[in-house]
């Protein structure tokens, strides 16, 4: 979505630069991977989908060292495995981005590591690359070859639509998507020892999203400098209380995976790089709950009081991937009942004596027991279409924010019916 139509300021919540003592100051900027110059996208009809854009192409300038956090789920597809041996061979030199939607290419044995294989190499020749210097990704029906002839000729057609800007971007971000309703994009600017940089990035996911890698993809670039291991501890941190912090529907697939691409070299990242990062990876991740198959809510719920960060973040994925919490979001009931429940099913050492519950800016129900709003003023602020609650647990300074959104009868429709 290209949103924003002018630059907004906003202040990272990252400590203050050891350079000159003061906060982070972010720059939303509008574009996504557009944003960072001299990135040159296109998204295409390759003809895997019957009508809509399908593949999309990032030309990146220059060699990149890239970054990812793949899936935890034990069967991975083709893609995920080619990019990751790719990454092994090439990490540092990695100049472009090949991802299709409408098939996952995921359980589809030799032929799909074939046709990933295909993908990257024919990507490669015409970008005049090694075929190993290449992200290859896929997304859509799992146990579905690709109809390679079409993939070819979407890459050619692609390569010739290469363009810098937000609209290429918008492009490639509409190209990725499976039942998304929108295109997906963030990007923030930030100034540092003298200098302007930008992070960008594009994703798609609107099911399938559970708090482990969900069922999405994302891509991000930045032209700030950073070693590729540091870049990988920045991602791996800023995947961990962002795209793990939201749920949809609780299911996880084959082809999960966020790749970040930048600047080769020896520095470590910057707070205003790891400010930035997060900042556009959390932009991202919120809009794949509001664009949650058959969503009309979304919750924004807050884990405050607990004795450690790990306790924090497990509680609030419980309650925002409980289907009991999701459907009585949908039905606007009062019920904080499933929302204690699901905190407690997390087996973390919660005191039953000791917690609060929050919606909204009013308590709920204090210290474990005592109601404090009514049913008709719970139900009013449920009425809202973004609800926010936070659960107070008394044991300590740590806290984690997760995001979610209801369950509803289209969300049944359209998954009853995916492939037909």
């Amino acid at each position: 979505m290209l949103a924003h139509t002018s630059d907004s300021v906003t202040l990272s919540p990252k400590d203050p630069s050891p350079d000159n003592g003061e906060m982070v100051r972010l720059i939303q900027v509008r574009g996504g991977i557009g944003a960072v110059p001299g990135v040159c996208m296109a998204g295409v009809h390759a003809g895997i989908k019957k009508r809509k854009s399908d593949l999309a192409l990032v030309a990146l300038p220059g060699p990149h060292v890239c970054a990812q956090v793949i899936t935890t789920n034990e069967i991975k597809a083709a893609p995920l495995l080619l990019t990751s041996g790719n990454l092994a061979a090439d990490g540092d030199a990695i100049e472009a981005i090949v991802c299709n939607s409408g098939c996952a290419n995921a359980c589809t044995g030799e032929r799909g590591m074939r046709d990933a294989e295909n993908t990257a190499r024919h990507a490669a020749t015409l970008l005049g690359l090694r075929a190993t210097q290449l992200v290859i990704a896929s997304t859509g029906v799992i146990g579905v070859t690709l109809p390679m002839d079409r993939v070819s000729k979407g890459i050619d057609r692609a390569h010739k639509q290469l363009a810098e800007g937000p609209e290429a971007a918008f492009d490639a971000a509409e190209a990725i998507m499976t039942t998304d309703h929108v295109p997906k994009l963030a990007a923030y600017a930030w100034h540092e020892n003298g200098r302007r940089h930008v992070i960008g990035g594009i994703a798609k996911g609107s099911g399938m999203i559970a708090p482990n890698m969900a069922t999405m993809l994302a891509f991000l670039v930045t032209d700030a400098v950073v070693s590729r291991e540091s870049l990988g501890a920045a991602l791996r941190e800023a995947c961990d209380g962002t795209f793990n912090m939201i749920s949809v529907d609780g299911d996880m697939s084959t082809n999960d995976a966020v790749y970040c691409c930048a600047k080769p070299g020896a520095a470590a990242a910057t707070p205003g790089l790891r400010a930035a990062l997060d900042a556009v990876c959390h932009d991202l991740a919120v809009a794949m709950v509001r664009d949650g198959e058959g969503a009309t809510k979304t919750l924004t719920f807050t884990v405050t009081g607990a004795r450690d960060t790990h306790q924090a973040r497990t509680v609030a994925r419980a309650v925002i991937n409980s289907s009991l919490v999701k459907t009585a979001l949908y039905g606007e009931d009062p019920n904080w009942g499933r929302m204690i429940a699901a905190a407690g099913s997390a087996g973390t050492g919660l005191d039953p004596d000791t917690w609060s519950l929050y919606l909204g800016d009013a308590v709920w129900v204090e210290r474990g027991a005592i109601e404090a709003m009514s049913e008709a003023e719970a139900h009013h602020v449920l009425e809202e279409q973004n609800v926010a609650a936070r659960l107070d647990l008394g044991l300590g300074a740590a806290s984690a924010t997760a995001w979610g959104c209801d369950l509803t009868g289209d969300y049944v429709r359209i998954n009853a019916h995916y492939r037909t």
